[in-house]
């Protein structure tokens, strides 16, 4: 009974302390505490951010111009629990590997782009 106390005072304590910040500023951390990640995904979640941010700047200095396979490799790495598009702009905002998120973005707006076109 203890342990199910301790669980809800936590989450009270939570939500009382996301009403002390503007939580706006930060819909990367709003992003986790919503959808419940764990700091075991959490964690899994920056070592793919960080393998794929060194292969970004890997082909970017051989010359790539077409980064369309980080993207989906992000995507279908990405844990189920979190949107691939709300995810990398909740990153950009809170200054997360800028060239990558900003490359990300890019493409998603092509991507956009060539929906309205079919």
């Amino acid at each position: 009974m203890s342990m199910l106390n301790n669980d809800d005072t936590l989450s009270f304590h939570l939500q009382l302390i996301t009403r002390l910040i503007d939580i706006d500023q930060y819909p990367f951390i709003k992003l986790v505490i919503e959808k419940n990640i764990t700091r075991k995904e959490y964690d899994e979640l920056f070592q793919l951010l960080q393998k794929l941010d060194l292969q970004y700047k890997i082909q970017k200095e051989e010359g790539f111009l077409d980064f369309t396979s980080l993207l989906v490799h992000f995507a279908g790495m990405l844990n189920e629990k979190l949107v691939p598009d709300m995810t990398i702009y909740a990153l950009k905002k809170e200054g997360y590997f800028p060239s990558l998120m900003n490359m990300f973005i890019e493409l998603i707006k092509q991507n956009n782009n060539h929906k309205e076109d079919w």
